[in-house]
């Protein structure tokens, strides 16, 4: 692979000077020719990347941005996320606006984001801060994701421990989170083998898919993980984990109900797997997470965050719950019925 590629994962950037802004737009550039979405999608995607660093620097404290590929549906495109802690926008559609500026500019920034963009959603709370999430296709966007997720590495790490997927087999909607034991590329090992025996499993239910995932890991150092299975057909959710991945579900009211992960580490040992089924109704969120990550957020903190997509609340909860001691992952899902 060119030492250039970005790889699933994507690339972190500290958008805390403008002088960052040339080197998140180079490297947009380079993931756009590497994913081939064309010359002219590259230019829009330039102009997204530009804004987006442009509007931290202008806006925000502790701006930071994950640049990476995504992939769907046969064809791939390119995602952006802008997270930062403060002061925040206090209303994103008419910030989005040509003409509105509260710093004195042209105020075309945002409006010319959402224009370039295949896909655009955000969040913001006034002295909480803001989320926007951007993709640039090459033709018509991809239908988003009933799933999204983040991983970051611990603070002075480039590789990350954590990792996730999602996939669809012979009509089952499952995700996956998974916590290398310990830190760097022999953690990162362990989440990476786990993530391509997700990919690889037979079509079966989570407690089945785990045993795979656990057969297939003997050779790694070993991981805690879980896998969900979304059935919102039947109002039900599906659940097995192994070891300190926390799995909650949110109901629509905002209410959690916490799903049960049983000791153990997947690779080692003869672990106990068990599945778990729990109601999973119309409005409800799956919510997973490493022990990156302190589960100690409350959705009523958020008004109005679980009607935005899950890659903006997966990204919102890594900002605010993540600690920067330890590798984090977030992930969030959803009933497309």
């Amino acid at each position: 692979m060119n030492a250039d590629a970005v790889t699933d994962s994507g690339i972190w950037f500290r958008v805390e000077a403008s002088s960052a802004a040339s080197a998140v737009r180079r490297a947009a550039e380079r993931l756009g020719a590497q994913v081939e979405i064309g010359a002219a999608r590259i230019a829009d995607l330039a102009i997204v990347a530009a804004e987006l660093t442009s509007n931290l620097v202008k806006h925000a404290d502790e701006g930071v941005l994950l640049l990476r590929p995504v992939r769907r549906a046969g064809q791939a495109g390119v995602e952006l996320v802008a997270i930062d802690s403060g002061p925040g926008m206090a209303d994103l559609t008419v910030s989005s606006r040509d003409g509105h500026s509260t710093t004195g500019t042209l105020g075309i920034g945002l409006g010319a984001i959402v224009r370039q963009a295949s896909w655009f959603d955000g969040y913001s709370l006034s002295g909480r801060g803001t989320v926007l999430a951007v993709q640039v296709w090459p033709a018509e966007a991809a239908r988003p994701s009933w799933a999204g997720a983040l991983t970051r590495p611990l603070t002075g790490e480039t590789v990350s421990g954590d990792g996730y997927a999602v996939r669809v087999a012979d009509g089952r909607h499952q995700v996956l989170v998974s916590d290398g034991l310990g830190h760097g590329p022999l953690a990162g090992a362990a989440t990476e083998a786990a993530l391509a025996a997700f990919r690889d499993a037979p079509a079966g239910p989570p407690a089945v898919v785990v045993g795979h995932l656990h057969r297939s890991m003997s050779h790694t150092r070993g991981a805690a993980l879980a896998v969900a299975e979304l059935v919102p057909t039947a109002g039900v959710l599906h659940y097995a984990g192994l070891g300190n991945i926390s799995g909650v579900i949110v109901e629509g009211g905002g209410q959690r109900r916490g799903l049960v992960s049983l000791p153990g580490i997947a690779g080692h040992q003869r672990p106990a797997i068990r599945e778990y089924d729990y109601p999973f109704g119309p409005g409800a969120r799956l919510v997973m997470h490493s022990d990156g990550v302190v589960d100690r957020w409350r959705m009523s903190d958020y008004p109005g965050l679980a009607e935005r997509s899950p890659l903006v609340m997966a990204a919102t909860l890594l900002r605010d719950a993540g600690v920067r001691r330890d590798d984090a992952c977030v992930l969030v899902a959803r009933s497309w019925a």
